[in-house]
């Protein structure tokens, strides 16, 4: 069975130095922290992965959900550890006080929602997805459902759902024929289909409360005649009581390549009584909300994968003996030498080690911008956020959940055979960390958002904002020596992506298809520049912890990380531009090819 230990000092030195978390002034929800209550909430929440979570991770993929009579049984130890982390309020720290949360900083559920994904995937769903519904809520909702539901789907009384899919009617949502008829007393009759529902059915809760797209009678046509509304298992009495049961019912579960402890549903609904958020025909925009917020969560979740794949390699390669190493025995007391003496076990380990320290940094951030977004005093910096984390966003959910499918890949081959084989765990972290790169919007969507919408659609604008931030990075530390291992290719990187940008936007105005053969290339060429960015500055702060004379190990292997980084992983932008300047013709010129 793998074995999983949180990465607090990496974590720590993310939120201390990189961020300075424990000295911010400008957010009230940092103001009474000190470092002392930021390492009890962090050892807390590494505690209850550690020894509640991670033991139940291949018992969830082994049993899987069960579907007997409508209703769904989790696997054993889930409904006892969802009771645990509910109790212990893990589940709400970000939460406000009136909902029963504490407050805290959104970065510190990014921290404990990390750990919670390296530690169990499948079980995190379940308040990872209610945790999104409850933003959507808040943000959208009327009075009464933050009052009586959002309240409670805080607490993990009750869950969430996000109810899109269709079996004929993914990405195009405005494909969608879900219909809702309006009742005279406001609320609408719901009668349709949806799949591939996460969490759409189990025994954790007393109620599950599903936001669903739907179509009012007589709406407009495609996306612009989409409305949303809550549609809960059980009906909700105006007091927040539960009421009768509700007609959406779990037709059946799907058998799925991975993450088997969380129910994936087929819902039905048979004029289940909705109520609509927000207004019609603007389901989008609700639901918009609960989809940021979860594409956010989905990078999180390969983050987690890639942590957790890379600490049971690396303890294996330092175990394992085979062979002796190309320039002469190390371990001379034994038959042969560990595998990590080899060059190329080293290069799939430190891959995974630098897409899981460079994708954290990137989590970190985001939520820190997230925070500024809701809670910033000054409506200018509160707009500049917005904007900077919509750029990152489609980043964190495709360079991270395509990083983590090549690192926990990686990792598995490291095991050579007994990487196949169930009980090391490893292939189980493979199989569920390809769903990652689909859901939430597939990678590829999420490259065209990047292109087309956030770098094109406003001329660049706001990746100039992100390009500031490294030209001042480089402004510092250009005269730095030390630096300039890390700051020469940054500098270079920023004009390349510049020019690299202007010339495939004057290709896409001459034809379209331009952008979307060029938009999955672009999205790495960009994820690079930007994990170069938070590597460049990892390398920055340790050298000066160094420079102090301070002697923990952690600075140096933070540096020998970076070096990696830049030399093996960071070249990749060079061949993905080549590639991506080779254009649309050898793709969409293919009809006798693809006959």
């Amino acid at each position: 069975m793998p074995s999983y230990k949180a990465p607090l000092a990496d974590i720590r030195f993310n939120l201390y130095e990189m961020l300075g978390i424990d000295k911010r002034s400008d957010l009230p929800e940092f103001a009474n922290l000190d470092r002392d209550t930021i390492d009890a909430i962090l050892e807390g929440g590494a505690k209850i992965c550690e020894d509640v979570l991670a033991p139940l991770n291949q018992i969830g993929d082994e049993h899987g959900c069960v579907l007997e009579n409508g209703v769904v049984r989790t696997p054993p130890g889930f409904k006892e550890a969802y009771k645990t982390l509910c109790e212990g309020g893990w589940n709400r720290l970000s939460a406000p006080e009136e909902h029963g949360g504490a407050s805290l900083p959104i970065l510190l559920s990014f921290t404990m929602t990390e750990m919670m994904f390296s530690a169990n995937q499948a079980f995190a769903m379940y308040p990872g997805l209610t945790n999104a519904a409850y933003a959507a809520l808040m943000g959208t909702g009327a009075k009464w459902m933050r009052d009586h539901i959002a309240s409670r789907m805080a607490s993990g009384e009750w869950t969430g759902t996000m109810c899109l899919t269709e079996p004929h009617c993914g990405t195009d949502l405005g494909l969608m024929r879900t219909k809702a008829e309006p009742q005279a007393d406001g609320t609408y009759r719901i009668t349709g289909n949806k799949i591939f529902i996460s969490a759409g059915e189990h025994d954790l809760a007393d109620n599950i409360v599903h936001l669903v797209l739907a179509r009012i009678v007589d709406a407009p046509a495609g996306i612009k005649g989409v409305s949303l509304f809550i549609v809960p298992k059980f009906l909700v009495n105006a007091d927040g009581s539960l009421g009768a049961r509700n007609t959406v019912y779990c037709a059946g579960l799907e058998h799925k390549m991975g993450i088997h402890g969380n129910a994936t549903a087929q819902i039905v609904l048979e004029g289940a009584v909705g109520t609509m958020v927000g207004q019609p025909n603007k389901g989008m925009q609700g639901m918009f909300v609960m989809m940021n917020a979860a594409r956010l969560g989905v990078g999180n979740q390969s983050l987690g994968l890639t942590e957790v794949a890379y600490q049971n390699a690396l303890a294996y390669a330092k175990d394992r003996i085979q062979m002796r190493s190309l320039s002469g025995a190390k371990a001379k007391d034994k038959p042969a030498d560990p595998i990590i003496v080899h060059p190329d076990v080293r290069k799939m380990l430190l891959t995974a080690k630098a897409y899981a320290e460079g994708g954290r940094a990137l989590s970190l951030f985001c939520s820190v911008l997230l925070e500024k977004v809701h809670h910033h005093p000054d409506e200018k910096v509160r707009k500049d956020s917005d904007e900077m984390l919509s750029l990152l966003t489609p980043i964190v959910k495709a360079f991270l959940t395509d990083n983590g499918w090549q690192a926990t890949m990686m990792c598995q081959q490291v095991f050579g055979g007994h990487g196949f084989i169930k009980e090391w765990g490893m292939e189980q972290f493979v199989r569920d960390a390809r769903i990652n790169m689909i859901y939430e919007g597939t990678n590829t969507i999420q490259s065209l958002d990047l292109l087309g919408r956030k770098v094109l659609g406003n001329n660049g604008a706001t990746l100039k904002k992100f390009g500031k931030l490294v030209a001042a990075l480089v402004e510092e530390e250009g005269v730095n020596e030390k630096m300039a291992e890390f700051i020469n290719p940054l500098a270079m990187m920023g004009d390349k992506v510049t020019k690299f940008t202007t010339e495939i936007g004057f290709k896409g105005l001459q034809n379209p298809d331009e952008v979307g053969a060029a938009a999955v290339d672009y999205l790495r060429v960009v994820g690079h520049m930007v994990f170069g960015y938070f590597f460049a500055r990892m390398a920055s702060v340790s050298l000066k912890a160094i420079a102090a004379g301070n002697t923990d190990p952690f600075y140096q292997a933070k540096l020998q990380t970076a070096r990696f980084y830049f030399a093996k992983l960071y070249p990749e932008s060079a061949t993905l531009m080549l590639t991506a300047r080779a254009g649309s013709k050898t793709l969409m010129e293919t009809d006798l090819a693809l006959a």
